[in-house]
């Protein structure tokens, strides 16, 4: 299996793939043989799969082998979720077909990104699965030298239990993908219009809605509806420097820091360390790219920091052949003339028209 660049498929397809009957290896782009897949790797083998990483440095090309004639024997897996949420989304979509079910205790209670997490779970049920979050007895473990000691879970809830129950089919009915929404929403605090995701319930679980309180905080309009979600930039065009934690919508932070180069006052947005292991070392690339754009941008280990320039000038954009580095840097444009993103093709993995709609708006 060929994943591209996408860490969502390599990681849940590694879960899926000790259910086949024979074993299947993945592989994906040059980047995706930079990014970790370990974690993942030593928990499916707790589960009773065989798990050969092939690359360097714990990342793919890797090959799964289920138990037997294929799948999981299930059990207990201590799981490493301090740099990524998908090692434990990927885990809890197989185990209901392992044979005995499987608990998922969290290595140091740390998982990154939780929301995530939460709406795989509702995802699941959605199927006849019913996972539940549920105390880690046994643990014992200090959080100290955990990778993410900051975003840790509550005592009560450090593992996850997951019956054997398999799954039924059912009707579901899919929202529009709030990832997408949210460069309408940035686009509207940037140039002080309003967008509606038309379809988008206001109490969707899903992550990335989470920015539009750091909007707020910016100052600017949400309105939350059944059906739809409508933000509307300040009314006095005027956004303020904020500090914030951007661990829960990882992907969202991007849209924001751009969003931040036109506000009045410093923005920080911390506790996203996961940022240099996606589709590029995003922390360092908005660093360097913000500060083509004029801005004070430093990037540490797990923060960023945008001081405005009096003025902002425009500038080739280096994309890092990274959608959401493409997609982000694109807004700045509607502010700043003469900004030329380098390599737009990028954008295709999740929204080949995405220029096409920018200029619509």
């Amino acid at each position: 299996l060929d994943v591209g660049a996408s860490g969502t498929t390599a990681r849940f397809l590694s879960a899926a793939a000790a259910l086949a009957d024979g074993p299947v290896t993945l592989d994906g782009s040059p980047r995706m043989r930079q990014r970790p897949i370990a974690e993942l790797a030593e928990a499916l083998r707790e589960l009773g799969a065989q798990v050969e990483i092939l690359g360097e440095a714990g990342c793919p090309p890797l090959r799964v082998t289920g138990a037997g004639a294929g799948g999981l024997r299930g059990g207990e897996a201590l799981v490493d979720a301090s740099r990524s949420s998908q090692f434990v989304s990927a885990l809890l979509l197989a185990a209901p077909c392992a044979a005995r079910g499987a608990k998922l205790r969290l290595r140091h209670g740390a998982l990154v990104s939780r929301p995530f997490v939460d709406l795989t779970l509702q995802v699941m049920r959605a199927f006849g699965a019913t996972p539940q979050w549920c105390a880690d007895e046994g643990a014992g473990e200090s959080a100290n030298g955990s990778a993410d000691a900051e975003h840790q879970q509550e005592g009560g809830e450090a593992a996850l239990r997951v019956p054997p129950t398999g799954y039924r089919g059912a009707r579901f009915a899919v929202e529009p993908d709030a990832q997408a929404a949210v460069y309408a929403f940035a686009a509207a605090a940037i140039s002080g219009g309003s967008a509606t995701a038309l379809g988008l319930p206001g109490h969707s679980a899903q992550a990335d809605l989470g920015v539009l309180g750091a909007l707020q905080e910016m100052g600017c309009e949400v309105k939350r509806r059944r059906r739809s979600i409508r933000l509307r930039g300040p009314r006095n065009g005027k956004l303020r420097g904020i500090e914030v934690d951007g661990n829960a919508w990882p992907d969202a932070v991007l849209a924001l820091a751009v969003a931040a180069l036109f506000a009045e006052g410093p923005t920080t947005i911390r506790g996203i360390a996961h940022l240099r292991l996606k589709e590029s070392d995003r922390l360092a690339a908005l660093e360097t790219e913000l500060r083509r754009l004029g801005a004070d941008a430093r990037a540490g280990a797990d923060h960023l920091h945008i001081a405005p320039a009096p003025s902002l000038r425009g500038a080739d954009l280096h994309t890092y052949d990274d959608h959401r580095m493409a997609m982000s840097l694109a807004l700045a444009g509607l502010r700043i003339s003469g900004v030329r993103i380098c390599n737009p093709g990028c954008v295709a993995k999740t929204w080949p028209g995405f220029f096409e709609a920018l200029e619509s708006w």
